[in-house]
């Protein structure tokens, strides 16, 4: 209880033990605490040191406690006195934190264009910790990619959490194939479990960070992260960018519900491997879009056909429309 004035639970003890009986033998401190010869000597010292034991007026060469309204209060006193001058220097970095992060602001927003170029995965990630450290609202991103990189899910997982804990709302829409790597589908467990909120479709047209609907994070080259982002915050770009966001969260999928079917019974993701056949897609085309492989496309498409008791695609595309599936 008294470790804050920088007492030892041993010193402690005996100082209680001490003021019960200030004459108390060095033998009777120990039948009465348990502490051994060696840790009542140094416990001793401690409390000497402390001030709370002083030599005793009446007998030379003993110690006398020191009475916990003096020189605890003391210690208390010395601790506060420690204490305001570690907040007064914690309050002078924090206005020198503040100076600094609006220099570095005003100095990557002095510009006449509403685009900043974030050149390389290094800047990218270090823009989007310090967007997440601020936001006040929400986050809502979009992701059309399959397995993730392991420090990148760390990164991604580590800045949820910390805007999730001050009361930030994460929104993020996935495609449905990121459930096939194990690693990515923890990742959104997690994010959930910590209150996020995660939506899945079968195709997500771009990836996109959106930070309080002010600023958004664009890839330079959606194919390549590593080749950097824009980070931008003209009010046309944010409106486009938001609507495709609103558009898209009111038609997915919560994760973690069971997969909806519509009126004729295909799921999302069925009816839009239906469209990229019709639209002349290859297998391999349409896997890309979908994050899956050309083998599970064929798969799906065999299991349409069936369904759709057809003998060829053209026949099942023909079939498919006649249906209202198309």
């Amino acid at each position: 209880m008294l470790q804050l004035l920088g007492l030892s639970t041993l010193s402690e003890r005996l100082y209680q033990a001490v003021l019960a009986d200030p004459a108390s033998s060095v033998a009777t401190l120990a039948r009465d605490t348990g502490m051994t010869d060696h840790q009542i000597r140094s416990a001793l010292d401690e409390l000497a040191d402390l001030a709370l034991l002083r030599p005793s007026v009446h007998a030379d060469g003993t110690l006398w406690p020191v009475s916990p309204a003096v020189g605890l209060s003391a210690l208390l006193a010395a601790a506060e006195d420690e204490a305001a001058a570690r907040q007064r220097q914690i309050e002078a970095t924090r206005t020198a934190i503040a100076t600094l992060a609006a220099e570095h602001d005003e100095h990557r927003h002095h510009r006449a264009e509403t685009a900043v170029l974030l050149d390389g995965l290094d800047s990218v990630r270090g823009r989007l910790e310090e967007l997440a450290a601020n936001a006040t609202a929400e986050c809502l991103s979009l992701d059309p990619g399959g397995a993730h990189r392991p420090d990148a899910r760390a990164a991604s997982s580590r800045l949820d959490e910390q805007a999730l804990r001050r009361g930030v709302a994460v929104k993020t829409i996935c495609r449905e194939s990121f459930r096939n790597d194990p690693g990515t589908l923890a990742h959104a467990h997690r994010l959930t479990e910590l209150g996020g909120q995660l939506r899945t479709v079968p195709i997500v047209p771009a990836a996109l960070v959106i930070v309080d609907r002010r600023v958004v994070i664009l890839p330079l080259d959606p194919t390549d992260p590593r080749c950097g982002a824009l980070e931008v915050d003209s009010p046309g770009m944010l409106s486009v960018a938001c609507a495709l966001f609103d558009q898209l969260w009111s038609v997915a999928d919560p994760f973690g519900a069971c997969v909806p079917v519509d009126g004729q019974g295909l799921t999302a993701a069925e009816r839009t491997l239906l469209e990229l056949a019709a639209a002349g897609h290859t297998d391999e085309a349409a896997g890309r879009r979908l994050g899956v492989s050309a083998r599970t496309v064929k798969r799906q498409m065999a299991d349409l056909m069936d369904r759709l008791g057809a003998a060829s695609r053209f026949q099942a595309g023909a079939r498919a429309a006649h249906r209202g599936w198309l």
